[in-house]
């Protein structure tokens, strides 16, 4: 038995091209075109997107040094209100008034105010102790002073006139 022969033609004639198959190609070769231009579209578009979105980056993106020159100018705008807001002509005046009180034997040497606790520290020399206490006690009546207190005091006995140096706090009154 022997298989039948098969007959193989390379260079068969074809079928001559229909106008169904022409349209096909048409609307393929339109379909893919259609694709291309579509593709190359949104590729334009993400990268104008792209641009834009590192032009926001850019924009407000922070340098770290910045971000700390900006964080001491806050912490220093800080520190002034609060120096703005220690009443001083009012403690100087009262100060000053206290002290002519006294017939001026009383010299303020120091003042430095404590703003987080709202004390004032007040470093001062007289001539003797009955002196300083009676100072002391004239800034008890004060209307801006409240709680004035003697922390220490100090005979200065290298001085030829022994004047007393003494500290006192007190808080300050907001007017």
């Amino acid at each position: 038995m022997s298989a039948p022969s098969i007959q193989l033609d390379f260079v068969a004639r074809r079928a001559p091209v229909s106008l169904l198959s022409g349209v096909l190609l048409l609307l393929g070769v339109s379909a893919v075109a259609g694709a291309y231009l579509g593709y190359r579209h949104l590729e334009s578009r993400r990268a104008g997107l792209e641009l834009k979105l590192d032009e926001a980056l850019r924009r407000t993106h922070r340098d770290p040094a910045t971000d700390q020159r900006t964080a001491g100018m806050s912490a220093e705008a800080g520190r002034v209100a609060q120096e703005l807001s220690t009443p001083w002509t009012e403690l100087l005046a009262e100060l000053e008034s206290a002290s002519g009180d006294s017939a001026n034997q009383v010299a303020v040497l120091s003042i430095e105010p404590d703003h987080a606790k709202r004390l004032v520290h007040i470093t001062g020399e007289s001539r003797d102790l009955p002196t300083a206490l009676a100072y002391v006690q004239r800034l008890q009546k004060s209307t801006l002073l409240r709680y004035p207190m003697l922390d220490s005091h100090d005979l200065k006995t290298d001085d030829p006139q022994h004047p007393v140096r003494f500290a006192l706090s007190a808080e300050w009154r907001a007017l």
